[in-house]
C-alpha cells in the first residue's frame, strides 16, 4: 500500500529508542549512539515538514533518565546544547517547543532552549516539541497541583474545593501539552513494546506503532511505513464501525 498524502497524521509522537544498543552493536560508546540519533532527528523533522505533519513530539530525556550514569547524562545535556541549531528550524519554518521539568536542566541548556523557543515563535509549517526531563506521571501530578493551587487562590472564602470543578478540560488545559492536539500516531523504535511514562493522558485514543529499527537507523522509509500502517486503521474513538462509516459518508 502506498502512502496517502491526503491522510497524513497531524500529530506524530515518537519514543526514540535504541541509541545505546545501536552503538553497542558497533563497539562504540553509548554516547556515539545518542550523537547519531541527533542526526536522525534532523532527517525525520525535515521529512515530517515535507509530508505536512503539523506537530512532531520527541521523547528525548525522561525524568527516570536522571538515574543513568552521570557521564552519560552529561553527554546527553551536551548534545542538546551543541546540536540545538536554529538553522534546522528556520530553514524548514519549524516552531520549537519544550515540555517537561525544565528547571532540573543545567542553566546553560535552559538558556539555549528559551532562546530557540523565542526565535522560532513565528514559524508555522510545523511545531517540533521536545520532551526533556519529562514523564507523564510528573506532568499529571504537576497539573493537579496547579489546579488546586489556582482554585485555592480564587476561592479564598471557601473551606473546600468543589470536585465538580475538576473536569477533563481543566486537566488538559494544565498539562504541558495544552497548546497542541493529542497525538494521532505514536511510534516507538528499538523493538520494545511499552509506553515508558510518555503522554499517558494524551494517547487515550492514539494509534500505537512499534518497530524493531533502532532510532539511528530510522529514516524516511521507516517513517512512511509507520504512517501507511496508521492509514490502514479505523479510528473509532469508542464508536462502532457502522457509526464511523455513516459519519464519514455524511461529511463527504
Amino acid at each position: 500500500m502506498e502512502l496517502d498524502l491526503t491522510h497524513i497524521p497531524q500529530h506524530i509522537a515518537i519514543i526514540m529508542d535504541g541509541n545505546g544498543r545501536w552503538a553497542k552493536q558497533r563497539g562504540l560508546p553509548r554516547t556515539a549512539g545518542h550523537a547519531e540519533g541527533v542526526e536522525t532527528v534532523k532527517r525525520i523533522t525535515e521529512e515530517c515538514v515535507h509530508l505536512g505533519v503539523k506537530y512532531l513530539t520527541l521523547y528525548t530525556f525522561s525524568t527516570e533518565n536522571w538515574n543513568r550514569p552521570s557521564d552519560e547524562v552529561s553527554a546527553l545535556m551536551g548534545l542538546v546544547l551543541t546540536n540545538l541549531e536554529e538553522e534546522i528550524f528556520m530553514k524548514n519554518n519549524v516552531r520549537f517547543k519544550v515540555i517537561g521539568d525544565i528547571k532540573r536542566l543545567p542553566d546553560d541548556v535552559q538558556k539555549r532552549l528559551w532562546q530557540v523557543i523565542e526565535n522560532t515563535a513565528d514559524n508555522d509549517a510545523m511545531t517540533l516539541v521536545v520532551a526533556l526531563s519529562y514523564s507523564s506521571r510528573w506532568e499529571i501530578t504537576n497539573a493537579v497541583r496547579d489546579i488546586i493551587w489556582e482554585m485555592k487562590q480564587t476561592n479564598l472564602t471557601r473551606a473546600t474545593i468543589d470536585p465538580d470543578e475538576i473536569t477533563e478540560e481543566v486537566i488538559s488545559e494544565h498539562l504541558d501539552t495544552y497548546f497542541m492536539p493529542d497525538p494521532d500516531l505514536l511510534i516507538r523504535t528499538g523493538g520494545e513494546k511499552r509506553i515508558s511514562n510518555y503522554l499517558l493522558w494524551q494517547i487515550a485514543y492514539t494509534e500505537l506503532y512499534f518497530c524493531d529499527t533502532y532510532w539511528p537507523d530510522f529514516g524516511a522509509e521507516a517513517l512512511h511505513e509507520a504512517i501507511v500502517d496508521y492509514q490502514q486503521r479505523e479510528r473509532r474513538f469508542g464508536k462502532t464501525s457502522e457509526q464511523v462509516q455513516t459519519e464519514n459518508e455524511t461529511s463527504k
